[in-house]
């Protein structure tokens, strides 16, 4: 039976009354070469910068370069699959990552694919990962503190919600234990972190992960993984990705923090890239563009406004130096973007101070309004006395003698010192840092020797978590120190230094009560006091002379008013080639060893300028007048001092001296 023309007609038209397409305009290219990560594609005459090509077998590329005729791409991935002639075509749309609840937890690469095993991500929401940053009406002022649990930050560079703070410091100086001790502090807070690994080895990042794990960290934090081995491409879009997973919870009215660890390795990346784009080298070969890198990227952090959901999104960007060098191309730029930095020096963590924070450099540009009153009010001054406890440290090992007031300021800084010393992994919680830094600052620490601060301080936080716990909570919940809590938290540190025997340190005194007992006027004083005892057995003279020689402790030279002692005492370093009267006027002068005094009155001059350690200029003002005075007063007590000198001197003559060799 055959089938008539009109059936036929029949059923193509039942079939295209029922299809549907859509038009779908793409423009399609093709590969002329691809080498180091980058494709030269012809076509693709609608382009656009930034946009994102579909390459075959589901690999992805960004398009940065459009040329007269040809576009260069950077392919995201494994490359090696592409050849020449292999097909690409626009997806008019810019690359995106995804966003959402889902990624909490997880260990994602730039492009947001899960690496931890676990299955994969159910998230529907995507974000493109280059966004311009909020405009200035949009935002508020910072007045929220970030509390990393690092004492010596949050007392003396605090960083606020929304701000972008720098860490910046040469390798194995402690970077990357500041950001994840800031983000183990956040445990139990509302802070949702994102912590970006760039160019770090596989290894790094597994063990930070780990680490977070251990410390219950991974509740609340996303990680972004851009390893060594990985394409430049990832390396160069980890950051973007990890801001945009960031901006997410910021636009939602929740706060979150972006550690970029580190930038260094982004600009090494982006450097790579452009030299494989043949775009034109500048200084130290990085491109003309490398400041907007970072820039457009930092720029995205913001504490937004009320009206526009009150959210915020902190950076923390780490810069990697070489021999710190903070002069060079990248840490400029990216000091110049951020609001502060902290300064991590490899001097410091070598001498065992950990965290190596140099507060000489290190400043935040939001300084107070992200500080709590409570930690203000104890924590005023410590920078700046901690500054300049380490320039005096530096010139005090060049000075022979300090005055009480710099030894004293410079024996509270070192327990200052010690006391922001703090293991890793280990935050400490706001209230237990104030207790702490104002025992230190308000000097209840000064008789705590410095090897014990660290053991005082544990002992001092255990016994406030046992019989204080209500101090600490109060503390905590009013963020400020009133009159009644200033007294309480004294008489909790006056209780425990009474446990910690404090007191019975006066028998071991520390370095500034040795300090003190070592200055030149009390250091002369045991020979000043035995003057009868020492040179008695040699100088043949009576006693009541030998008396008026040692009248006060602190006439340190005053030998010269027992002439008959002096007789028998001449300088050890005296070349006397003259009789021995005249080498016994210039006994008492030790220094001045060819000196020939023929008058007695000259012995008394002597003294003065023969000082073996001479004092400051203030000791030596207040000692000089009561020294002349009791010089004087012994020559009026003796009168039978000039005949006790003529008859000592008088068997010299028969035997003289003969000079030693």
């Amino acid at each position: 039976m055959g089938i008539s023309t009109k059936e036929i007609s029949e059923v193509i038209r039942e079939r295209l009354k029922d299809f549907d397409a859509s038009l779908v305009a793409t423009d399609v290219g093709r590969i002329v070469a691809t080498s180091d990560g980058i494709a030269q594609i012809y076509g693709l005459q609608n382009a656009m910068a930034g946009e994102l090509l579909e390459f075959p077998h589901e690999t992805y590329g960004l398009a940065l370069n459009l040329e007269e005729d040809q576009v260069r791409a950077v392919i995201l991935g494994d490359y090696g699959h592409l050849h020449e002639g292999d097909e690409v075509r626009t997806t008019g749309r810019l690359l995106e990552v995804p966003v959402g609840e889902e990624l909490i937890g997880r260990v994602v690469n730039p492009l947001g694919q899960p690496l931890d095993g676990k299955g994969p991500i159910k998230t529907t929401k995507t974000m493109p990962i280059e966004r311009i940053a909020p405009g200035v009406i949009t935002r508020k002022r910072v007045d929220s503190p970030v509390q990393t649990g690092i004492k010596a930050i949050d007392a003396m560079i605090p960083i606020g919600r929304g701000q972008r703070e720098l860490i910046i410091g040469d390798r194995f100086t402690g970077k990357t234990t500041v950001l994840l001790d800031t983000i183990i502090n956040q445990k139990g807070k509302d802070l949702i972190c994102v912590y970006v690994a760039i160019g770090q080895n596989a290894a790094s990042i597994a063990r930070a992960t780990a680490t977070l794990e251990e410390n219950g960290a991974m509740d609340f934090t996303i990680i972004v993984a851009a390893t060594a081995s990985d394409a430049a491409s990832l390396n160069f879009i980890a950051p973007y990705a990890g801001c945009a997973m960031g901006e997410y919870f910021m636009e939602q009215g929740k706060e979150a923090l972006c550690c970029y660890d580190d930038l260094t390795k982004q600009a090494w990346a982006y450097r790579e890239l452009s030299l494989n784009l043949r775009r034109p080298p500048g200084r130290e070969a990085y491109p003309g563009d490398v400041f907007y890198l970072h820039s457009r990227l930092l720029e995205r952090a913001a504490k937004m406004s009320p009206a526009n959901g009150g959210g915020s999104l902190t950076a923390l960007p780490v810069i990697e130096t070489q021999a710190n060098d903070v002069s060079a191309f990248i840490p400029t730029n990216v000091i110049s973007i951020t609001d502060g930095q902290i300064y991590l020096q490899s001097d410091l963590f070598n001498a065992g101070q950990r965290p190596a924070l140099n507060v000489g450099i290190s400043v935040s540009r939001v300084g107070g309004d992200a500080q709590t009153k409570a930690m203000r009010q104890v924590a005023g001054q410590l920078r700046l006395d901690l500054a300049q406890y380490r320039e005096l440290a530096a010139f005090a090992q060049f000075a022979s003698d300090l005055d009480s007031q710099t030894r004293s300021q410079l024996e509270r800084g070192a327990r200052l010192t010690e006391l922001l010393k703090q293991d890793k992994y280990q935050p400490v919680p706001l209230a237990e840092q104030v207790a702490v830094i104002y025992a230190g600052t308000q000097g209840f620490l000064d008789k705590v020797p410095v090897a014990r601060v660290r053991e005082w301080e544990a002992g001092f936080v255990r016994f406030l978590k046992s019989e204080q716990k209500d101090l600490l909570a109060e503390i905590e919940k009013q963020k400020a120190l009133d009159d009644a809590l200033f007294e309480r938290l004294k008489a909790a540190i006056s209780t425990f230094n009474h446990q910690f025997g404090v007191e019975d340190a006066k028998a071991a005194p520390d370095k500034g009560k040795a300090a003190d007992a070592a200055k030149p006027g009390d250091k002369a004083q045991p020979k000043a006091q035995s003057p009868a005892a020492k040179p008695e057995p040699k100088a043949e003279a009576p006693a009541p002379e030998a008396k008026a020689a040692a009248p006060a402790p602190l006439v340190t030279k005053a030998e010269a008013l027992a002439p008959e002692a002096k007789a028998a005492a001449p300088a050890p370093a005296a070349k006397a080639e003259a009789p021995a009267p005249e080498a016994k006027a210039a006994a008492p002068a030790q220094v001045v060893a060819k000196a020939e005094a023929p008058a007695p009155e000259a012995k008394a001059a002597a003294p003065a300028p023969a000082a073996k350690a001479r004092p400051s200029p203030k000791d030596e003002g207040e000692e000089r007048p009561s020294q002349l005075n009791q010089i004087r007063a012994a020559l009026a007590d003796s009168p039978a001092a000039p005949a006790a000198e003529s008859s000592a001197v008088e068997p010299k003559p028969k035997r003289p001296r003969k000079p030693k060799a």
